[in-house]
Parts: structure tokens; sequence; C-alpha cells
């Protein structure tokens, strides 16, 4: 008898193991896919055409185990489960994430900066500089790569955590270029350490840090100093869940979102050629509704947007950046006429062609430096 019920117990339990195995793989494949996951703020993977030379290559297998990690399941039930059980286990981190002090999570950005990928934009940023140097002046293109949270609040990280290696990065970066174009950021963010200068739920700085920075780059290009004074600041949402703690799927208190508006400064317009509309606004307010909440600055990064304002100085800049420069840019409406921002994530155009007709007197290159390695876009920099 107790050996026929240890039979029949093996049995249930290979049975609830084939059920789990099987049963959640159909019910992924059979469930219809999400292309967008708003939780994380990103595109899900899609399921791969079967092509003979795909699988020979091995393409196929690594797509399609992409595809299952996407759209597995009750995927971000599971996500929040692991994480919750790791910090009972007192992790100190978790997918390349620290459990900080302060409730701040943030990223490690391991490998992000000895691929071959951050070599080759390293070198395409310097051929660019190269090629504009001479045509602009070594006063009138800025490079500004801005250090993650990483390798900034050090103190906050858990004790004996590795910091990070963007440091050396942007070492890398500033040997590279000619001296006097790229802008140290890291050492004034460096100074406000103490102050709540990156998000303890996002992987961006806050508008705080980018004034700061804006501050000193404003001083080194000869422009006006602005105060803190000359802003109103408004804080437009407490309850900002930003994209590091998506990766993790766990419940945190929310971040604020500030936004600094001048007392005194010129009127502007907003062009955005992905809907061909004009604006009088830098901010999207329907954006604070959403999960994306950091899509207040301009309703979200763009391909092309065009700022004009009133001011007649005849000074025109092309600012070519990822997200972090969202908060940064409003702080400039008071030195051009002209500000143009350009997302090489989202263009198919010539950048030399566009610079060509674009009649720019100043350039800017804005990037965090994580995704500025990491940017298979940074490429379009490259002269044609």
């Amino acid at each position: 008898m107790d050996l026929k019920k240890k039979k029949w117990q093996s049995y249930a339990t290979i049975i609830v193991f084939c059920v789990l195995i099987f049963g959640f793989t159909a019910a992924t494949i059979l469930k219809p896919s999400m292309e967008f996951s708003e939780i994380e703020n990103r595109v899900l993977a899609r399921m791969p055409e079967v092509k003979i030379d795909a699988i020979l290559s091995g393409d196929f297998e690594t797509d399609y185990e992409e595809y299952l990690t996407d759209q597995f399941v009750l995927r971000n039930q599971w996500i929040s489960l692991k994480t919750s059980v790791e910090r009972l286990l007192l992790k100190r981190e978790s997918k390349d994430i620290y459990f900080a002090e302060d409730g701040y999570l943030i990223e490690k950005h391991t490998g992000s900066f000895t691929t071959q990928m951050a070599e080759r934009n390293i070198a395409a940023l310097t051929e660019f500089v190269q090629k504009y140097e001479e045509q602009f002046g070594t006063e009138h293109i800025s490079v500004l790569i801005v250090p993650n949270a990483v390798d900034i609040l050090q103190d906050k990280l858990p004790p004996f955590a590795k910091p990070g290696d963007g440091n050396d990065y942007l070492e890398q970066i500033a040997e590279s270029l000619p001296e006097g174009i790229c802008f140290d950021g890291a050492s004034i963010l460096r100074k406000h350490r103490s102050e709540e200068i990156y998000y303890r739920t996002d992987h961006h700085w806050k508008t705080l840090a980018a004034f700061y920075v804006y501050q000193a780059w404003a001083e080194k290009q000869g422009y006006a100093i602005p105060d803190l004074t000359d802003y109103e600041i408004q804080t437009v949402t407490d309850c900002f869940e930003g994209t590091v703690q998506s990766k993790l799927g766990i419940d945190t208190a929310g971040d604020t979102i500030e936004l600094f508006f001048p007392l005194t400064g010129p009127g502007y317009t907003v062009y955005r050629e992905s809907t061909g509309e004009t604006q009088n606004n830098l901010y999207d307010d329907a954006a604070l509704d959403t999960k994306d909440k950091y899509a207040v600055y301009f309703g979200g990064n763009d391909s092309f947007l065009q700022i004009r304002t009133e001011i007649e100085n005849e000074r025109k800049i092309l600012v070519i950046k990822d997200s972090y420069a969202n908060c940064f840019i409003p702080f400039m409406l008071g030195e051009f006429q002209e500000i143009d921002v350009l997302d090489l994530r989202y263009i198919n155009q010539r950048l030399s062609g566009i610079i060509a007709e674009g009649g720019y007197t100043d350039i800017l290159i804005l990037y965090n430096v994580s995704g500025f390695a990491e940017d298979m876009s940074i490429s379009k920099l490259t002269p044609d």
C-alpha cells in the first residue's frame, strides 16, 4: 500500500510539473501578444518569423526566447514575486539594480561601457566633433554627457557595493575630444549630491540637477547665469513610479516631479514634427495621468522639435540628445532665437544634410552616460 501510494505521489508530482511547464508555455503562446508595456515603458518582443536561414544561424531561437520572456503569461506578477522574495532574503540587488539608502533604486549598468558599441560610439562622436569644430569653433560646440546616479550617489549604495564604471567612460570621452568641447557636469552634480538630484524610482536626473548643470554651462558659454529665485518651482506630481521601479515590479513610494517656470522670459512656440502641430507650451499635463509621467516634458521624445522664441539675437542651436535633455532645454529659452531638438533614435535623414540646411550657430550634444554607450543610433553622428 505504501509503495502504491508513493507511486501515485510520483505521478502527481510529474503531472503538476508538466502542467506548470507546458501549461504556462501554452498559455503564453495562445494569449494575444502585447505590443507595449506601459509599466516598463518599452516595446515588447513579437513572435519572430519562421525562416530557414534564421533557424540555421540561431537568430530564430534567440528571438523566440526573447519573445517568450516578454510575453510570458502573468509576467508582471512573476517579476514582482521574484523581487519580493529577494528582498525578504536581504539581497542588496536584483536585476542589476541596487536597493540603496533612502528608498533609492540605483541601476549598476554592468557591462555597458566595455562593449564594442561603447567604443564605436566614442569614435563616432570624435569624428563628428572633428568635422564640425572648424566650422562652428570650439566655443560653439558642447558635449555634455551626464553621469548616472550610481556614479554620483555612491554614499547611498549598499555596503561594499561596487560603484559604476561610468566615470572611467566619461574620462575616455573627454580624452578623445579637443580641449574645451566636453563639459564636466559630473563635478557639478557631486557638489550637490546631498540634495535630491536623481529620481528614486527612475533612471533620469531631476530638474534641479539639470538646473545646476545649466548654471555652470551657461557661465562657461558666457550666457546669463540664472538663479533659483528666477523661477516658480511647482511640484506637479508626487506619485511618479519610473522605469527602474518597473523593472522590479514592486510597490515603492512615488517620486515628485518639479517644473521650473521662469518669472520672466521670452514667448515661444514649439513645433512637433511627428504631429505637425505647433503649441506654446513645453509641457504636456496629460502625461501626468499616465504611467510615463516623465513625458510631461514635451509630451515625450520626438524625432524633431523646433522651439522659436521672441529673442532676436540670430543664435540658433541644434541639440542632439536623449531624454536627459528634456528637462535641461527649458533653461535655454532665454539665450537662443531658435532651438532645434533632434533625437537620433527616430530620424532617417542624413545628419549632415540637416546641419547644412539648418543655419545653426551652435551645437549641443547631451546624453546620459549609459544611454550614450548603449545607443546604436550614435553611429549616425559619423560624417557621411
